[in-house]
C-alpha cells in the first residue's frame, strides 16, 4: 500500500485496523519516561544532541529577509563564545523567504526547511498546495513541512488526503517531506495513529505534530505514539521515517524528557538529527544557558544570547 490508487475500502479497512491506543497507559508511560533523571557526562551530551536537532523556525507575518540572516547566523554559530557548541539542524522559514535563507546557510550544513500547503490551514486547492511546495524548492528548501487536509482526515476521506501527500511528495523531487499531523486538531490518540500511519504509506519522511499555530501542540503521548508507529512501520515496511514534535518546547528539560522518550520507545537509531527534530524558535537558548552553566558553573542571563 505504498501508491496513491489503492482502493478506497482497503485504505480504510487497513488504518481502522490498527491497534487501538490506550491513552491512560500512554500517558501514564510518557510521565514515567519524564521523571528520569539525566545528570553529568548524558545530560552534557543530550544538550548538544537537542541542539543539533533543532529545525530553528520564524514563522511570523512579520518576518523579513534581516530577521532570516540573523536567524542564519544563530544557525550556524548558535553561541559566538563557543565555537564547539553544535550546529542546529536546520531554518525553517516562509517559501518566500527560503531563498534567503538557502543563500545564508550554503555549504554550512545546515538545511533549509520551508513550510507549504497554504501554511497553517492547508485550505485551499491541491494545485495550489503543489505550486507552493515547487516554489519553495525552487527557491532552496531541501526540507517541505507540508499540513494535511485535517477536515478531510476527520471526515473519513482518507484516499483524498493520502493523495495529497503522494503528489506533494512527487512535487518535493529531492526535497524531503515532512508532514504535518496538526494532532491537537484530531481529538483522539487513535486518529494519532492513523494519521501517522497514512502518512507515512503515502511516502512522507517525517512525520511532525504540529504548526505550533494550534493548541496543543507538541505533547508527550502524542508524540509517543507517533514514534511507535514509525518503529512499527519500519519493522512491517523496511523504511526508517522520523518525527518531529514542534510547539511548545522551550526548555532544555523538555527537550531532554523527549529524547529519553525517543531512545526508550524507538530505540538509538532514532537519536540522530537525520530521523528526530525539535521544531522550535525559543528553545535553543535555554538549551545554551544549560550548556554553559554546565562548562562554567553559572548561569548567563537568558539576554547573553540573541533572541529569535
Amino acid at each position: 500500500m505504498s501508491a496513491p490508487t489503492q482502493a478506497i475500502g482497503e485504505l480504510r479497512g487497513f488504518l481502522h485496523g490498527l491497534p487501538g491506543v490506550d491513552r491512560v497507559g500512554a500517558e501514564a508511560r510518557a510521565a514515567t519516561l519524564a521523571s528520569r533523571s539525566i545528570k553529568t557526562t548524558a545530560k552534557q551530551w543530550a544538550l548538544d544532541m537537542a541542539i543539533s536537532m533543532i529545525d530553528l523556525t520564524t514563522l511570523e507575518g512579520q518576518d523579513t529577509p534581516g530577521k532570516v540572516r540573523a536567524l542564519c547566523a544563530k544557525a550556524k554559530r548558535p553561541d559566538p563564545a563557543d565555537p564547539t557548541a553544535p550546529m542546529v539542524a536546520a531554518v525553517c522559514v516562509y517559501p518566500d523567504l527560503a531563498h534567503v535563507a538557502a543563500a545564508e546557510v550554503k555549504g554550512s550544513g545546515v538545511h533549509v526547511a520551508s513550510v507549504a500547503t497554504a501554511f497553517p490551514s492547508g485550505r485551499t486547492s491541491l494545485e495550489v498546495k503543489l505550486a507552493d511546495v515547487k516554489y519553495a524548492v525552487s527557491a532552496g528548501a531541501d526540507e517541505v513541512d507540508m499540513v494535511i487536509d485535517r477536515g478531510a482526515f476527520l471526515a473519513g476521506d482518507y484516499q483524498l488526503v493520502f493523495d495529497e501527500i503522494a503528489a506533494v511528495k512527487d512535487a518535493c523531487g529531492d526535497a524531503h517531506l515532512k508532514v504535518i499531523l496538526e494532532t491537537g486538531e484530531l481529538v483522539t490518540l487513535d486518529n494519532v495513529r492513523r494519521a501517522s500511519w497514512l502518512a507515512m504509506l503515502a511516502g512522507a519522511d517525517f512525520i511532525k505534530t504540529s504548526t505550533g499555530k494550534v493548541t496543543p501542540a507538541a505533547t508527550l503521548p502524542v508524540t509517543l505514539v507517533m514514534l511507535e508507529a514509525v518503529r512499527d512501520f519500519r519493522e512491517v515496511r523496511g523504511r526508517q521515517v522520523g518525527v518531529k514534535p514542534a510547539g511548545g518546547i522551550r526548555s532544555a528539560k523538555d527537550a531532554i524528557r523527549y529524547l529519553v522518550l525517543v531512545n526508550e520507545t524507538a530505540g538509538e537509531d532514532w537519536l540522530d538529527p537525520r530521523w528526530f527534530r525539535f521544531g522550535a524558535s525559543s528553545l535553543l537558548n535555554d538549551l545554551l544557558m544549560q550548556r554553559t552553566k554546565m562548562a562554567t558553573g553559572r548561569y548567563s542571563g537568558p539576554d547573553y544570547f540573541t533572541l529569535d
